[in-house]
């Protein structure tokens, strides 16, 4: 296994060094689902949960989160995102709501750390939403499923659970 990029020589915790990078395009893409009761999903879909629009309010969440990543992960790089995007999709077979984030920005550190917590927080987001009527959902399969540029070159997972 490689030495681990976020400790410094003597063990501490540091942020990556990254001034050096060239400034490439990077993409990155992560899914992952909210299981939950038919019926839950049904009034997610018919647009009358307490608290409004879970689709809405879900795919802004993930994309302020994903702007915020640096705030809430401590070795994460502040950076200018050029694109972030949050997809939800109903699906009556899980049955539940699947999460889709892509982002992407020409600079000198990846996004996939963006896009994880952007379907995160989506995720969190419906959960709160729908508590009062489902405290049994589940988020699950969060993954990174695609990432593009930067040293480490090209990754693409063969499958996504959930």
């Amino acid at each position: 296994m490689s030495k681990l990029s976020h400790l410094s020589d003597n063990g501490s915790a540091a942020m990556v060094d990254v001034s050096e990078k060239d400034f490439t395009l990077r993409e990155a893409t992560a899914e992952g689902c909210v299981v939950m009761a038919k019926e839950t999903l049904d009034l997610a879909l018919s647009g009358n949960a307490k608290k409004g629009d879970v689709f809405a309010a879900a795919r802004i969440a993930g994309i302020m989160a994903a702007k915020k990543t640096a705030d809430l992960i401590p070795l994460c790089h502040p950076l200018a995102l050029t694109k972030i995007t949050v997809d939800l999709e109903a699906d009556p077979v899980l049955p539940g709501i699947r999460l889709r984030a892509t982002a992407k920005l020409r600079g000198q550190t990846g996004v996939e750390m963006e896009v994880l917590t952007a379907v995160a927080v989506a995720g969190l987001t419906i959960y709160d939403m729908l508590k009062a009527v489902d405290r049994s959902m589940r988020i699950e399969a969060v993954a990174l499923v695609e990432k593009k540029g930067g040293k480490s070159g090209h990754f693409k997972r063969e499958t996504v659970t959930g």
